[in-house]
């Protein structure tokens, strides 16, 4: 099993874990994160069957999690009533390099009434609190280790 994970100073109740597995099907994985299971398939492209969540869309899919969570929590500790927030968030891949994504972009989308003051400020509060978006902007650390089982 391959592990990636920084060495650091944080207690182990700071410490997430999520495990992934193949299975029997070619390009297909079970992902586990606390008791949570779930399947993910890689791309066709690479020989996966494509059918299930992808890992970039999972990707992108953890910072439009994080960053409507942390938005709504915001807005609520302010007792503001925000109504329907939606991110919509993409990447590119490179096209000389598929090892990197020319781009990741997020779109914040609040009703029509929300000032933008009040978006703005929502956004701000993301954008510096969620430990997904600030690792992807400022590239921070990984390391990957091998262990035999």
């Amino acid at each position: 099993m391959t592990i990636i994970e920084e060495q650091s100073t944080v207690s182990t109740a700071d410490i997430t874990k999520v495990f992934a597995e193949t299975t029997r099907t070619h390009g297909r994985l079970l992902v586990s994160a606390n008791g949570r299971h779930f399947v993910s398939d890689t791309r066709p492209a690479v020989g996966g069957p494509g059918e299930a969540i992808q890992a970039g869309e999972l990707l992108l899919s953890a910072l439009a999690s994080c960053g409507l969570g942390l938005i709504q929590a915001h807005a609520s500790s302010r007792g503001i009533d925000l109504g329907e927030v939606r991110i919509a968030s993409a990447f590119r891949r490179h096209a000389d390099d598929p090892t990197r994504y020319d781009y990741i972009r997020l779109t914040v989308t609040f009703e029509g009434r929300i000032s933008e003051g009040i978006a703005d400020d929502c956004i701000k509060h993301f954008t510096d609190n969620c430990p997904i978006y600030n690792t992807l902007r400022r590239g921070g650390p990984i390391s990957i280790e091998q262990e035999k089982r």
